[in-house]
């Protein structure tokens, strides 16, 4: 009985000391590595949208969204929501991974679970 009690004071010290300035959980192994997808509440409209601003705004940076159209890596599943993922992330990467870079019209969420499969490889950092 006496081992819980001493051990409680130190879980409560270890929760407090792993949330960051940003309010984000890190991870136990210090990596903090975050992504952002999309809600899968979202309607198709909103992904839409979201898939043609996110490409824009990358295509300022010089990246492509090649790698959703046919043909590209992550292609398939071909579905709107796993595209607007696909790119959400990359727009979040690549503007700085702040919480406003995940919003996307409340259509995004941001992740501590990596979303990549197969050879679609979401990046954690740009």
């Amino acid at each position: 009985m006496a081992k819980s009690i001493l051990s409680l004071p130190i879980l409560c010290l270890l929760l407090l000391l792993s949330f960051n300035s940003g309010g984000l959980l890190k991870l136990a192994n210090g990596q903090g590595k975050t992504w952002c997808v999309a809600k899968p509440s979202s309607n198709d409209t909103a992904l839409v949208s979201s898939i043609n601003f996110a490409c824009s705004q990358l295509g300022t940076l010089g990246f492509s969204c090649n790698l959703i159209q046919e043909n590209g890596i992550c292609y398939y599943p071909n579905t709107i929501i796993n595209h607007a993922s696909v790119v959400m992330n990359n727009y979040y990467q690549a503007f700085g991974r702040h919480i406003w870079d995940c919003d996307f019209g409340a259509s995004a969420l941001i992740t501590v679970s990596d979303p990549s499969y197969g050879s679609c490889l979401y990046p954690s950092v740009l």
